[in-house]
C-alpha cells in the first residue's frame, strides 16, 4: 500500500475541512456582530460575512467539481 499517497488524502481533507468550517464559522459570526444595533459599520462586516459565505460555496463547488466524473473529462 502507498502510505504516503494516503497521508496525503487524509491531509488535504483535514485541511479543506477546516477551511470550510473556519470560513463558514467566521461568516456566522460577523452576520452576528453586524446585527447588533451599537456596531459603527455594520454594512462593512455583512459583506465581510458574505464573503466568506461565498468562499465557503466556491470550496464546496470545487470538491464537487473534483468528485463527480462527469466534470473530468
Amino acid at each position: 500500500m502507498k502510505w504516503l499517497e494516503l497521508l496525503t488524502v487524509a491531509g488535504a481533507t483535514l485541511a479543506a475541512a477546516v477551511t470550510v468550517v473556519v470560513l463558514y464559522s467566521l461568516g456566522v459570526r460577523l452576520t452576528a456582530i453586524a446585527g447588533d444595533a451599537e456596531q459603527p459599520s455594520p454594512g462593512l462586516k455583512r459583506s465581510l460575512a458574505y464573503a466568506c459565505f461565498g468562499l465557503c460555496g466556491l470550496a464546496v463547488l470545487f470538491g464537487l467539481y473534483l468528485i463527480i466524473p462527469y466534470f473530468s473529462r
